[in-house]
């Protein structure tokens, strides 16, 4: 199993180009299912959660072809779906792989998609989904860990979905991509309320668009969806990666460096630049696809609380604690979106970090002097703030079950070490 071997004490300096945003790509691939025609996508990270994206819809009978693995442009052509099943051997480490069950239940009306896996970071029920496609006319059974959904009609092909007006309890964006997929085909308009408003929802959005969908309402909680009979074909780039992007932020600033970062969208980033200005680092946007982080100075601690976008998203929760470790003062740090996001705080702490946990708060108390320690990665982005604390200890730090950062982030030891980053991947088991 790799791990990865970090000398820390070094200031990240030079220029960070951003990669496609692992959460837009996701949806852009299992949206290529709504049509019988060809769907280019670009900009594709060239990260483990896609390729596995790429095997499923293959298994379902789509033609998925690329020029190099991994790929950053992928077509996909699905004349006929002889699979309409997301098999638990695929599904088992991509939660993503529940985006499939709209498309297929719009395009086929019937589906059969395992419960998802992915990290353990918390429930993430997909009851919202199912919820949804029963107002739009699915029968849903649950069957051996496989969630069997079908929309009554003649033989092995379900019908057709119907529109209705769906307010969704709480704000998923995974939902939300899902339900606004399976509309698109739909009989009639359905209205979707409480949505997730995220960049890549609006990606999404795009996409269905050139593709012929016809929808109102991008960055909204409400959005319109008239269902239109087909949909054709059509070329895409998905946008930059803005929790990349994010990360790279900190990295700059919990080393004192000073790094620009291309291929980014700067408002994109609008609530981690703000908090990260309020800790003393100065970050300036140089245009429109250009950032520029500069550390050094002193820093302070500042209090911050995720959120649905476009609040500081849980997705930079772990980054933003591990630059709270060397910030002076205390910071509480509040965890609305996961009841179990933290476990990458006892990991912190073993390295010398002050940090305590009470549910969803975690007090951060700095600057701590961190020390290199073997640690181990929870999740996908545990492991990015893990890598962050492991730059500025003293020491090598060593993080095992690195395969979390694999599935979300395209070549982060690279990256680092072109910035000046003491980082190795280091294969098997021996140190």
């Amino acid at each position: 199993m790799d791990k990865f071997l970090i000398r820390g004490g070094k200031a990240l300096r030079g220029t960070v180009a951003i990669s496609g945003a692992k959460n837009s790509a996701l949806p852009a691939m299992a949206a290529a299912l709504l049509t019988a025609e060809k769907v280019a996508v670009h900009n594709i990270p060239k990260v483990r959660d896609l390729i596995t994206m790429g095997k499923l819809l293959t298994f379902m009978d789509a033609k998925v072809t690329v020029t190099e693995m991994p790929a950053s442009d992928y077509v996909i052509e699905a004349p006929a779906l002889n699979h309409a099943e997301a098999p638990y051997e695929l599904v088992k480490t991509m939660r993503a792989s529940i985006l499939t069950l709209g498309p297929l239940m719009a395009r086929l009306g019937v589906a059969r998609v395992s419960l998802p896996g992915g990290c353990a970071i918390g429930a993430r029920p997909v009851d919202l989904h199912l919820s949804a496609l029963e107002k739009m006319g699915a029968e849903i059974a649950m069957s051996h860990g496989y969630i069997e959904a079908k929309v009554p009609g003649n033989g092995a092909k379900g019908g057709r979905l119907k529109g209705a007006h769906i307010v969704f309890e709480k704000i998923t964006v995974t939902g939300t991509e899902n339900i606004l997929m399976a509309a698109t085909l739909a009989d009639g308009e359905t209205v979707l309320e409480n949505c997730a408003r995220e960049p890549e929802v609006t990606d999404l959005i795009v996409m269905l668009r050139k593709m012929g969908a016809e929808i109102a309402g991008d960055g909204t909680a409400t959005l319109r969806i008239r269902g239109v009979r087909e949909l054709h074909g059509t070329e895409h780039s998905v946008i930059p990666d803005r929790i990349e992007t994010g990360t790279f932020l900190v990295a700059g600033a919990i080393t004192g460096g000073d790094l620009t970062i291309t291929n980014c969208q700067p408002e994109h980033q609008a609530a981690v630049i703000a908090k990260l200005q309020q800790t003393g680092a100065s970050i300036i946007t140089v245009d429109q696809t250009t950032l520029r982080v500069r550390g050094g100075g002193k820093l302070v601690a500042a209090d911050m609380t995720t959120e649905e976008y476009p609040g500081f998203a849980t997705d930079m929760q772990a980054q933003y604690m591990a630059l709270a470790t060397q910030v002076e003062g205390t910071s509480l740090i509040t965890e609305t979106i996961f009841e179990n996001r933290f476990m990458h705080a006892s990991e912190m702490i073993r390295m010398g970090a002050n940090i305590s946990v009470e549910g969803r708060r975690a007090v951060v108390h700095g600057p701590a002097v961190l020390s290199g320690s073997t640690v181990q990665a929870s999740d996908l982005r545990a492991s990015a703030g893990l890598v962050l604390a492991g730059l500025v200890a003293s020491g090598e730090t060593v993080i095992d079950r690195v395969y979390h950062i694999d599935r979300g982030y395209e070549g982060i030891v690279e990256k680092l070490r072109a910035a000046g980053a003491d980082i190795e991947r280091v294969h098997g088991t021996v140190l």
